[in-house]
């Protein structure tokens, strides 16, 4: 039993002292039935040594998290429960909408802020991002903030230029001590769905891009600690390929996660 418990405890990377987060967006799939099979079917697939590697966060639809809270809790599950969305007040007049205090209460740990499909669809801006990264820790989460830049950017040169506003944006006003526990999600959008994920050197270098604006707004020990996950058609095929780079520290992964066999491989390659 103490060896289970050792093998399943989080260990940080050697390399650069942080530790991994891989998580897991469903977006508008799987009702609570189906959530609940397939968290207890990757459970089954994972091994103990798989939860040291890296923390592993899920992020259903919201009618997905009390059950899913229920059943991580009273399985103990090694999961942690996350969110993909939230409003920026704590409370309203806005119909159809889930605050981040009612997130906290279903013991959510981190919550997806600003992906592109909330920005294009939703007409996100930086400042609606930037709020919701306030209301996340306020209410005593982990934002997962979602930058990145569309192919007619990445062909005009943009790409830097694009995720340091969308980063500055989102992070300058906070204190170092918050600024520190960021996890930042680099998901070019043209990578998102298509099939066709990005170069490990170009996901390294939006990654250093997004580090060196918190290096430059609070110096390099804060930026040391800033946890950036890459996004983007990763699958059990390169999603070691992007975890062996030196500034990526983790991954988001979309419809790969949706089968649990497929979301174990990636967290074991």
């Amino acid at each position: 039993m103490d060896k289970v418990k050792h093998d399943m405890e989080l260990r940080p990377n050697p390399r650069t002292g942080r530790y991994r987060l891989i998580s897991a967006n469903w977006k508008m799939n799987l009702n609570h039935l189906e959530a609940i099979q397939a968290t207890q079917k990757l459970s089954f697939l994972l091994r103990p040594a798989d939860y040291s590697y890296a923390e592993i966060s899920i992020h259903p639809p919201f009618t997905d998290l009390r059950p899913l809270q229920l059943l991580i809790d009273s399985d103990r599950m090694r999961f942690s429960l996350g969110a993909q969305n939230c409003h920026f007040e704590p409370s309203g007049a806005f119909t159809g909408e889930i605050s981040a205090p009612m997130l906290a209460k279903l013991n959510v740990s981190h919550v997806v802020v600003g992906h592109s499909e909330r920005r294009q669809y939703f007409f996100e801006t930086d400042e609606i991002v930037r709020a919701k990264v306030e209301a996340v820790f306020r209410s005593q989460m982990t934002p997962i903030i979602c930058v990145g830049e569309s192919l007619e950017e990445r062909e005009q040169g943009q790409t830097e230029a694009k995720l340091r506003s969308q980063v500055e944006s989102a992070v300058s006003f906070l204190a170092p001590e918050l600024a520190e526990r960021c996890v930042v999600a680099y998901e070019p959008i043209w990578a998102i769905g298509s099939g066709v994920s990005a170069k490990p050197d170009d996901a390294q270098h939006g990654a250093m891009t997004i580090r060196s604006v918190f290096e430059s707004l609070w110096g390099r020990e804060v930026a040391g600690k800033v946890r950036i996950q890459y996004g983007g058609s990763v699958n059990p095929t390169n999603a070691a390929d992007f975890m062996h780079l030196e500034d990526i520290d983790g991954l988001l992964v979309g419809s790969a996660a949706l089968d649990p066999e497929s979301f174990a491989r990636i967290i074991q390659a």
